[in-house]
């Protein structure tokens, strides 16, 4: 049986699928319409919310794909200041900085400390690992002369991201861990994270299918266009952290919405992280789907899991 869902959260997915309803099916759409389509529907929940006291755009060298784009937004907080860098979600291939431009705003407001949205390069245009090197060069530029640019303190800095955000999140440690460096970053907060291609049957049935948020052809579509069809991917963990050994990577805060297909495999990393002598904080949203946190202007809910994951971070790197 699937869970009801909390009644303002119901209201977000109705009032998405309504603005996706005046559109063609995404999977007949070029795709860059379609990104654009997805830019469109997004735009109604991304207004409002805190003023930062500063918001400035930088350009950060990542080697062979060029610069990648950062936003920073400074809610007023004193230098070297802690900071949060964030991923947003979209399976690869959608959303952007705008997209989740307020749900940064909300967790540097909430948090106190400036938020370092990255602008990583899109799939399948860019596959696998051009955003992963693109994320791990702008840590090691925040370990450098980034930090005297953006204001930050290289001892202080945390890494969150939603759904294939929080992919790109926990392999960033991973592969700093794997380079010697796991003292780069002090946490991690995975919103509702896709760490695998595959899902299980079950959420299938609980949570996919017609009228969901996200179902599994949606989730093998997206890997499929991070990954392409190459076999060394499908054992790499840097592109399925869901296989990972998880030894030594940062405490994390896993966002768990209970009515999302992905919730499986945030419970599954949790348990593992466990194993492995993660320090580990699990927290499932009763009545939440996939991207629940978008609604934050209507459902206290949401609301709710960012207060509790910036509050937890202010104990990491604050």
């Amino acid at each position: 049986m699937r869970p009801e869902l909390d009644p303002d959260i119901a209201r977000f997915v109705t009032q998405m699928q309504a603005a996706w309803a005046l559109h063609p099916p995404f999977a007949t759409l070029p795709l860059a319409e379609a990104r654009a389509i997805a830019e469109e529907v997004r735009r109604p929940w991304r207004t409002g919310g805190p003023v930062m006291v500063e918001t400035t755009e930088h350009h950060v060298p990542v080697g062979g794909v060029g610069t990648l784009r950062v936003r920073v937004y400074d809610p007023g907080v004193a230098c070297p200041a802690p900071a949060l860098i964030y991923l947003h979600g979209g399976g690869f291939t959608l959303f952007s900085l705008d997209t989740h431009d307020r749900l940064m705003r909300e967790y540097a407001a909430a948090g106190g400390f400036v938020v370092i949205g990255a602008d990583y390069p899109l799939s399948p245009e860019a596959r696998y690992p051009a955003a992963l090197d693109a994320i791990v060069a702008l840590v090691d530029w925040l370990g450098g002369e980034g930090a005297v640019i953006v204001g930050c303190d290289p001892a202080r800095v945390a890494v969150d991201g939603d759904s294939a955000g929080a992919n790109l999140a926990l392999a960033t440690a991973l592969r700093l861990r794997d380079r010697g460096a796991p003292d780069r970053l002090q946490a991690l907060l995975l919103n509702y994270g896709a760490f695998g291609a595959r899902c299980s049957d079950e959420a299938e049935q609980r949570f996919g299918g017609p009228g969901s948020v996200l179902d599994r052809a949606e989730m093998e579509y997206y890997f499929d266009s991070y990954t392409g069809t190459e076999d060394r991917v499908l054992d790499d963990p840097y592109a399925r952290p869901i296989i990972a050994d998880l030894t030594g990577v940062p405490p994390c805060f896993l966002v768990i919405p209970d009515c999302d297909i992905l919730s499986e495999q945030s419970h599954a990393i949790a348990k593992r992280m466990r194993v492995a002598g993660v320090e580990v904080l699990d927290v499932v949203y009763a009545g939440a789907t996939h991207s629940f946190l978008e609604a934050m202007s209507i459902a206290e809910l949401a609301r709710r899991a960012i207060a509790d994951g910036a509050a937890w971070l202010r104990t990491k790197i604050v």
